[in-house]
């Protein structure tokens, strides 16, 4: 599926449901988005590997240039989590993010919730476009012991992806 935008910067834009994309183009878009300091962009295999295991890729094309990217993972009827929003540092606050999730919004059933973890930098930029925060996300860390209790102090602090 491919629509094409109606907005000034935007109009230049096309958008794809589910466009395969290469590692190599994530990857260098991640780079231009600022979000390759919260990803393993060095590691090829891993990036490679969360492409292929998601479900809903909604992408934005600037000709051949990959802009943006919502990349989901989702059951389509009660919940999807949005792992990624990356858009180009030239394309921030032209309405392209705002489009790639309603476009991810559009493949989902009616009461399906869609799910994230914001990077600090972006925190503020999600209830400014509907957004409600939730304080019952828990993180488990890949390091992180599973059956060992959390002290109280170190159940809210640390860092998220």
């Amino acid at each position: 599926m491919s629509v094409t935008s109606t907005g000034s910067l935007a109009s230049a834009i096309s958008y794809r449901v589910n466009q395969p994309i290469t590692p190599e183009d994530y990857i260098d878009l991640l780079q231009r988005s600022g979000l390759a300091e919260r990803r393993p962009v060095h590691d090829r295999a891993n990036i490679a590997g969360s492409l292929a295991a998601s479900n809903l890729l909604v992408s934005a094309w600037h000709g051949d240039l990959l802009v943006g990217v919502s990349r989901s993972l989702t059951d389509f009827h009660q919940s999807c989590y949005l792992a990624d929003l990356a858009v180009d540092r030239t394309g921030q606050r032209s309405g392209i993010g705002l489009e790639l999730i309603r476009l991810t919004r559009e493949q989902l059933g009616s009461i399906c919730k869609l799910i994230l973890l914001a990077a600090p930098a972006a925190a503020e930029y999600y209830p400014r476009i509907g957004f409600r925060h939730d304080e019952r996300c828990w993180i488990l860390e890949r390091q992180d012991p599973l059956g060992v209790p959390r002290t109280q102090d170190d159940t809210h602090g640390g860092p998220t992806r």
